[in-house]
């Protein structure tokens, strides 16, 4: 819970309002004291992630481990890349910080959406049903024959977009957009909060329909303007094919395994769909369901 914190944390400072981007010259202040705490809450992150690799170095050279396991063995191994030890522990700050909280983020915005429109929920049930038996696990392959999931999940991704201004940008030369000049070296930060609820471009905006994405041809690599909740170009969200077969497969195993209730006491209308701003987008107040677990 406290590396989930502290990730939570360092996706909020980093997308807080800072004097010192309005005034430069200010910057060496750090009147927020927004980097000093950038650099704790990161240096706790690399620490506990540093503890888990040194432990791997040591329980693999006691073993003498002749096969790789998984990817963390694989760079403590012989390989072509020749990263250090602090290069790893780094690299994994970054994978689990970028990699893991926005999809985590999605899959419960989904979730709520899914709660909040049963007739949605049991339509995305009986298409994984009708595929794989209770028995069976969901794997990576059974993604591309569900159509209406992945529905769901841009639907989600419409409403929700994990980075609501995506990253920032930096125009590398001037720019003419329609009747907007944008000078070189202007931060430019693209509104996909609003693209995926303007009315001129979607029907019914505020309603969560997945079923539009059935009618359309429309997906999220950049090609499709209107809808780019991972960004497009050259600058596209390198961490895409790794969210996308995450929010599907965890998505499409919790709805399957398991049919969910509210708590005790709590309706669909009373769940919050208010947002905590910061980079990626949460939920003010985080989503509670009680998993049933399905006997047929």
């Amino acid at each position: 819970m406290e590396f989930r914190d502290l990730v939570v944390r360092a996706l909020e400072l980093v997308g807080m309002p800072n004097v010192s981007d309005f005034f430069p010259a200010l910057r060496f202040l750090d009147l927020q004291r927004f980097r000093k705490e950038n650099e704790m809450v990161w240096s706790r992150i690399i620490e506990i992630i540093g503890r888990l690799v040194d432990a791997r170095q040591i329980s693999s050279a006691d073993s003498k481990l002749e096969n790789n396991e998984d990817v963390l063995d694989s760079l403590l191994g012989e390989n072509e890349y020749d990263l250090s030890t602090d290069d790893i522990k780094h690299l994994f700050a970054d994978l689990f910080v970028a990699g893991t909280d926005t999809p985590a983020g999605t899959i419960e915005w989904a979730m709520t959406e899914l709660i909040c429109n049963p007739d949605k929920m049991v339509k995305a049930q009986s298409e994984i049903h009708s595929l794989v038996s209770s028995k069976e696990i969901i794997r990576d392959s059974d993604i591309p024959n569900l159509p209406y999931l992945q529905a769901v999940v841009k639907e989600t991704l419409r409403l929700h977009p994990p980075a609501p201004f995506l990253v920032p940008h930096v125009a590398v030369e001037d720019a003419q957009i329609e009747t907007f000049t944008v000078p070189k070296g202007t931060q430019v930060l693209v509104n996909v909060w609003s693209m995926g609820r303007d009315s001129k471009i979607w029907e019914e905006p505020e309603r969560f329909e997945p079923e539009r994405f059935l009618e359309l041809e429309l997906d999220y690599k950049g090609r499709n303007f209107e809808f780019i909740p991972f960004g497009a170009g050259r600058r596209i969200c390198p961490g895409m094919p790794l969210a996308h077969r995450m929010v599907h497969t965890v998505l499409a195993s919790l709805i399957h395994a398991f049919d969910w209730e509210l708590e005790k006491g709590v309706k669909p209308q009373d769940l919050s769909m208010n947002y905590r701003f910061a980079l990626a987008v949460h939920k003010t107040a985080p989503l509670r369901v009680v998993p049933v677990l399905r006997t047929d």
